[in-house]
């Protein structure tokens, strides 16, 4: 008798024919394992969210669609949870949950967190949240659990990005700000969502700088200026921009030329040493003069006092005793000092 893949073989005479439905390969034995896998306990929990991630500016509502099949009984669970960028998911902080037929807030969230459908029931688990910030930007876990259905995760990640304008960038310089040096400007905006990207222009009407001599990171927010020149000199505007919208800084560049520092700073030099010059000439003739009129006060004049000594007169002979002061003193006709002498033998 042969024998065909996938049919069942004829039966011999005298064979019942209701043993067909029990061969293999067989249309009611098939169906009959189907019909068994839909009503046996044990399915699958399927939960279904977007793949694109979600973007909505701050301030405003989002809506983080979420949609789940199974058998509801009496062990349904709902949990909607959040875990910050970069953390893995096992940090996840719960917002709510339901269970027992009721729904639990939880979470710095709780007050701004609510479902679209309450009890969630139906199918549908979507989660809304109201005045969002920017640490609202994350992955949000929506978790389905239904036992006995545990032949899968029951898992849906949404990611949620908050969008956010640009904050006051702050602008730097740094480098050698001379002519044939070199100068770096930064930029840097402390908030936004999604980052914001640097741009740098030159304000007024300066010729264009040499090819190569200007190079900006849009990223970083960092200028590269090379081969500075005194027409380098200027006002630079750094715009920080998403799209939200922009923000921007102004930064004043100066360049200085060090050789004329040197020739001034020679000018100076030489003019500190002429005034130097002048004050010691000056002072030195001052000196000179005060020494010339010194001795004519102390001998000039023609006024003689009874007691003065005549010019030219020091105390260098040697003074006698008092008896000779006394002699000197009574005699009326002395003339000078040599007739007093030759007379005081002739007192005694």
């Amino acid at each position: 008798m042969p024998f065909f893949p996938g049919k069942a073989p004829f039966p011999e005479e005298g064979q019942p024919k209701a043993a067909m439905a029990w061969l293999p390969g067989s249309l009611v034995f098939w169906a009959m394992l189907t019909l068994i896998y839909l009503i046996a306990p044990g399915c699958s929990v399927e939960v279904k969210v977007p793949i694109e991630p979600l973007s909505k500016p701050a301030g405003e509502a989002a809506e983080l669609t979420c949609s789940y099949y199974t058998s509801v009984g009496e062990n349904f669970a709902l949990k909607w949870s959040f875990v910050q960028p970069g953390n893995p998911i096992s940090s996840a902080e719960t917002i709510l949950y339901f269970t027992n037929k009721e729904l639990y807030l939880t979470g710095p969230q709780a007050k701004r967190a609510t479902l679209l459908q309450n009890p969630p029931t139906g199918g549908v688990a979507t989660l809304r949240l109201t005045d969002i910030r920017s640490s609202d930007t994350g992955t949000y876990l929506c978790q389905v659990n239904n036992p006995p259905d545990f032949y899968n995760n029951g898992l849906g990640l949404v990611n949620l990005t908050v969008l956010v304008p640009p904050t006051k960038p702050t602008c730097g310089q740094s480098g050698q700000i001379s002519v044939g040096g070199g100068a770096a400007l930064t930029c840097s905006s402390s908030g936004g969502a999604p980052r914001p990207v640097y741009t740098w222009v030159r304000l007024g009407s300066a010729p264009t700088p040499a090819p190569g001599s200007m190079v900006q990171d849009e990223v970083s927010g960092r200028l590269i200026l090379t081969n500075l020149s005194l027409t380098s000199s200027g006002v630079y505007r750094c715009v920080a921009a998403n799209q939200l919208g922009s923000a921007f800084c102004e930064l004043t560049l100066a360049v200085t030329d060090p050789s004329k520092g040197r020739v001034a700073g020679t000018v100076i030099g030489v003019l500190l040493g002429l005034l130097f010059l002048v004050v010691g000439v000056f002072c030195l003739l001052k000196f000179q003069k005060q020494r010339i009129k010194k001795p004519r006060e102390i001998y000039g004049g023609n006024d003689l006092r009874e007691d003065a000594k005549a010019p030219g007169v020091y105390d260098s002979l040697p003074r006698r005793g008092n008896t000779d002061v006394g002699l000197l003193e009574r005699s009326p006709s002395a003339s000078t000092v040599t007739t007093t002498k030759s007379k005081l033998p002739m007192v005694v």
